[in-house]
C-alpha cells in the first residue's frame, strides 16, 4: 500500500533539495498585460432631458384631452 503522500525524494519534479525545478509549474499569472480590444463606453444613467421634456408633453395632452373631455359631458 502507498501513501496519498510520498516522501521528497521519491515525489516526481521535485529535486534534490525539495525545490521544483524551472518548467515544472505553470506561471502563477497570464503572460500577457492589458486588455486585447477597447471596451465600450459605459451606459449613461439617468434619463436624457429629451425623454423627460417628451413625457411630460404626452402627459399634458393627456390631462387636456380628459378635462375637455369632462367639460363636454
Amino acid at each position: 500500500m502507498t501513501t496519498p503522500d510520498p516522501g521528497p525524494r521519491r515525489t516526481p519534479g521535485v529535486d534534490a533539495h525539495g525545490g521544483v525545478p524551472p518548467g515544472e509549474t505553470p506561471p502563477g499569472e497570464g503572460g500577457t498585460y492589458g486588455i486585447s480590444h477597447p471596451e465600450p463606453p459605459a451606459p449613461r444613467r439617468g434619463w436624457g432631458s429629451m425623454t423627460l421634456v417628451l413625457i411630460l408633453v404626452i402627459v399634458a395632452l393627456m390631462a387636456i384631452g380628459l378635462v375637455g373631455m369632462a367639460v363636454v359631458l
